[in-house]
């Protein structure tokens, strides 16, 4: 699993990022032994990590920097993309009982539909997937009434007009087809509020059934309904790969 955290640091750089004090004034305060780690009084050349170690100043402590955590959930059908409901529907809080860290999701699924969703407590992380200027992409398993013909594949193709304003173009590829129903895999990378399901209303055909099944290259693949597991860090790399370098500073390696 990806649980990121600081490395090691010296103590005076640790104190200096913090905000207590300079690096030279830090070092000043180190060796008047006014620094303790874990209760031994430190020294010059000290090593910490402050997301693991008990790091004191003038016998107070100071505030440990929390792990990055990055999730990817399979939200099922019905449940809230929300740590609260004040309906009391279920949210994606309730499945989250193994993470030690709060984390909050990163985007929306909506209450209807199930699949991929990440959860993280890294706001510029989370801030650069959902940036419209990104374009990061998200992949959906569509089953529709009825068999969109080509005039509408290629409407969906081009653009929609919604209400909100006209679609990006789309990736549509027709799955499989039954006597009343299709399977469509759709890529869009945009977040207008249940676009895909607006978008195939436009061209006639009611969403039946809803499965977001990748995010940029990060594949849903056989995590069940209501469980998680961490990024990789390959996958963290292809989530990089869409946003700006200067985001890409805060997921640490």
């Amino acid at each position: 699993m990806v649980l990121l955290m600081f490395m090691e640091k010296r103590l005076q750089k640790i104190l200096s990022e913090m905000g207590i004090a300079s690096r030279r004034t830090a070092e000043e305060m180190i060796m008047e032994g006014r620094v303790t780690v874990n209760g031994r009084i430190a020294t010059i050349g000290m090593k910490a990590d402050p997301a693991r170690d008990h790091i004191k100043v003038d016998k107070k402590l100071i505030i440990r920097a929390e792990p990055k955590v990055y999730i990817a959930f399979h939200k099922p059908k019905n449940v809230v993309t929300s740590l609260h409901d004040p309906e009391g529907r279920p949210t994606v809080k309730d499945f989250l009982k193994g993470i030690k860290y709060r984390v909050y999701p990163v985007g929306r699924l909506d209450y209807d539909s199930e699949g991929l969703l990440l959860l993280t407590n890294d706001g510029d992380f989370a801030h650069a997937v959902l940036h419209p200027s990104k374009k990061v992409s998200k992949t959906y398993q569509v089953k529709v009434k009825g068999k969109p013909d080509e005039k509408e594949v290629a409407r969906l193709r081009t653009g929609i007009n919604l209400e909100d304003g006209i679609t990006a173009p789309a990736k549509v590829k027709m799955v499989r087809t039954t006597e009343t129903n299709s399977w469509i895999e759709m890529t869009i990378s945009e977040g207008k509020k249940r676009q895909i399901r607006r978008m195939l209303e436009k061209v006639g055909h009611t969403v039946l059934k809803l499965k977001r099944t990748r995010i940029n290259g990060i594949e849903l693949g056989r995590i069940e309904p209501g469980r998680y597991r961490h990024l990789t860090m390959e996958e963290l790399q292809k989530i990089k790969q869409e946003v700006s370098s200067e985001t890409g500073k805060h997921i640490r390696q």
